[in-house]
């Protein structure tokens, strides 16, 4: 049954519908791109903004600037030995850098250079909203101050920005491609989500459109250019998408895509583990260092010149 909420919200949209649905698909728009409040949900979530705070504490804080607005990023050095690898760590929706302790620990105790960085309107940057051309932006601006990554990793909505900026889709950012990529439990396309949503809130046919053409408002680009999987069929890079296969967020369906767009795709599943415990399970982690260590995969950013 839909909660309350969404009954009203539903009702308000149909009005405005009823004067206009331009107006009604922008207003679904801007609700869609309404992120969460900050502040743990629950005790669970407090234990592990808690348990996360030692691996925090090893970092720096570093605010990167884009067009329209900045970010926050966490900046991991190297713990000891040569640097290894550069690698990018972009959280889900409703998340934050903190959520991501345990990979970033692991990742460390490897050798790698980390860097975590907080989504608009997440975690330490600013902002109530989030929507793909700035997540995309956000990215570039990490790529920007740390002159390129050697690797990146993204969970949920993080995990399809990280696919999105690699294949170029703002004109004004261009394409930026890690040696070598992790999708975990992420989506593989954008049409998918907006069509869930619009059912969700009843948009009729016409606010629907308006809808979802405010993506190409914002981007230049329709909202079916955004599909993840297509856009790692053409980079060809190293890919390794990891998901549960009773993922209730994020259906399984999305990493068959992924692993349908070339053999540069190896599927792993990690059944049992959910959305969100997936991110920090012990077996998924390893399996990260695992395919981040693995020998022909990709370039240090170090021997490129």
């Amino acid at each position: 049954m839909a909660s309350f909420a969404i009954k009203v919200i539903r009702l308000s949209l149909k009005a405005v519908a009823a004067v206009s649905a331009e107006k009604a698909g922008e207003a679904a728009f801007w609700i869609f791109c309404r992120t969460p409040g900050r502040k743990p949900k629950s005790a669970k979530e407090t234990a592990l903004l808690e348990a996360a705070a030692p691996v925090m504490q090893g970092s720096r804080k570093v605010t990167l600037s884009f067009g329209g607005g900045w970010v926050a990023a966490r900046h991991f050095e190297r713990r000891s030995g040569p640097r290894h690898q550069r690698i990018l760590l972009v959280h889900g929706w409703g998340s934050r850098s903190e959520y991501l302790a345990t990979l970033i620990d692991r990742l460390l105790s490897s050798g790698a250079e980390v860097v975590a960085l907080d989504l608009p309107g997440h975690g330490a940057s600013p902002g109530r909203t989030l929507t793909m051309p700035q997540a995309v932006r956000a990215i570039d601006a990490a790529w920007r101050h740390f002159d390129g990554f050697d690797a990146a990793i993204g969970h949920s909505f993080g995990g399809a920005s990280l696919a999105c900026a690699a294949g170029a889709l703002l004109c004004d950012v261009p394409a930026r491609v890690s040696g070598k990529l992790v999708l975990i439990g992420a989506p593989s396309e954008m049409t998918w989500l907006f069509k869930g949503f619009g059912r969700a809130l009843g948009l009729k046919p016409k606010a629907q459109a308006a809808f979802e053409g405010m993506v190409e408002r914002l981007s230049g680009r329709r909202i079916d250019g955004f599909d993840a999987a297509r856009i790692l069929a053409a980079v060809r890079k190293p890919v390794l998408v990891i998901h549960a296969e009773e993922d209730k967020e994020v259906p399984a369906d999305h990493a068959r895509r992924y692993a349908a767009a070339g053999s540069n795709v190896e599927l792993h599943w990690a059944n049992g583990l959910g959305h969100r415990r997936i991110v920090s399970a012990a077996a998924v982690v390893e399996r990260v260092a695992d395919f981040l260590r693995e020998e022909g995969k990709a370039i240090p950013m170090s021997k490129i010149a």
